[in-house]
């Protein structure tokens, strides 16, 4: 028999040391993890090469995966999808023409790797759908072991009705391929935690305010630079009004009410260990495009384990529960709660005094 990937004795001791029991849908996601055999067993010998964990935020998929992917002892990466599909396409721009340039640019960034983990894995648009399809049949033949999380089943991807059907048969591929596991709980367990020693989001925009997100800059910054400047993110010019070797600050306007997208926020939370939005007018979250950048920035904050602090006029959360026009906002107040709490560990909270001014960073 061949090797597993996994070990249930070790994540779920890893996960007791954290003072996780798993539940129910945890307990059987880490049996389907630890049933997948390594790459180099024989299709027949499995039929399943991996593990889709879905179901509403916060029922504890990534944790199990997070925990499983850190004990796996093989050649392995875990992104986000933004982060993927960044990657994929720099790589398709310099792939030389062909009939199969998909296949040929899925075949090099898999080359490799035995073990792969998309974190929110979500298919929201066609041309996306069309990448992810051709990517996946190459990571299926080339039997690479695969771990997802998603708030979506299966059958839930690519929604639009004027698209779906052409995705159909990845859909019916994954069910094939993949144990789907539904992560029903009633609790998010993001929320109740407590709070973070220091406040994360203050409301409203007052001189209390802006004092409070003054003395969070200056805690973190040696220099006590607190000038506006010009940086670039992804290529394009943003205002910011201070800039340090740790934090980021700028006005909600200028991050997500300008037209940006989701490039722009990678390049920033490679960049910086936290970021200040300030000015956050609650009226503009009415927009969808707005709506879905906060989106795409809490979401890539959060995977790369970045800080946030925010300002608005009215309590954030307050403000964007019942708004519609986004994709994934309940996964949003999911995260801003947990990133709010004591058990969010940002690298701001890692190394809190191991930031210096330096040209790199500006």
């Amino acid at each position: 028999m061949s090797a597993r990937m996994f070990d249930e004795t070790g994540i779920t001791s890893r996960l007791a040391a954290r003072g996780i029991v798993p539940d129910a849908r945890q307990r059987e996601a880490i049996a389907a993890l630890c049933a997948l055999p390594d790459s180099s067993a024989n299709r027949v010998e499995s039929r399943y090469q991996g593990v889709y964990c879905h179901g509403l935020p916060g029922r504890g998929k990534s944790l199990v995966v997070d925990t499983a992917f850190e004990l796996a002892n093989c050649r392995k990466r875990r992104l986000h999808f933004h982060e993927f599909l960044r990657e994929m396409n720099r790589r398709l721009v310099n792939e030389p023409r062909g009939d199969d340039r998909l296949g040929s640019v899925s075949n090099q960034w898999l080359d490799g790797i035995q073990l792969l983990c998309f974190d929110e894995f979500h298919v929201h648009d066609i041309a996306d759908a069309f990448l992810m399809a051709r990517f996946l049949d190459t990571a299926i033949n080339l039997r690479t072991r695969i771990m997802l999380t998603s708030n979506y089943a299966p059958d839930g991807l690519l929604s639009d009705p004027e698209f779906h059907e052409r995705f159909a048969p990845t859909i019916e591929q994954i069910k094939r391929y993949f144990r789907v596991i539904h992560f029903d709980g009633a609790r998010d367990y993001r929320f109740g935690g407590e709070q973070h020693e220091t406040p994360r989001s203050f409301a409203p925009l007052d001189a209390a305010a802006g004092h409070a997100l003054r003395e969070i800059f200056l805690r973190y910054e040696s220099s006590g630079a607190l000038e506006s400047t010009k940086i670039s993110a992804a290529g394009r010019p943003l205002a910011a009004r201070a800039v340090g070797a740790a934090l980021l600050w700028a006005d909600f306007e200028t991050l997500c009410v300008a037209s940006r997208s989701h490039l722009d926020y990678l390049d920033l939370a490679e960049r910086w260990h936290g970021l200040i939005v300030d000015n956050i007018h609650t009226e503009w979250l009415t927009n969808a495009h707005t709506l879905q950048r906060l989106v795409w920035l809490v979401d890539i904050l959060y995977d790369r384990k970045r800080a946030l602090f925010m300002a608005s006029d009215k309590p954030i959360h307050a403000a964007l529960c019942g708004l519609e026009g986004a994709h994934d906002l309940s996964r949003t107040l999911s995260r801003l709660a947990e990133m709010q709490s004591r058990a969010y560990r940002s690298a701001l909270d890692e190394a809190p005094d191991a930031f210096a001014p330096g040209p790199s960073e500006r």
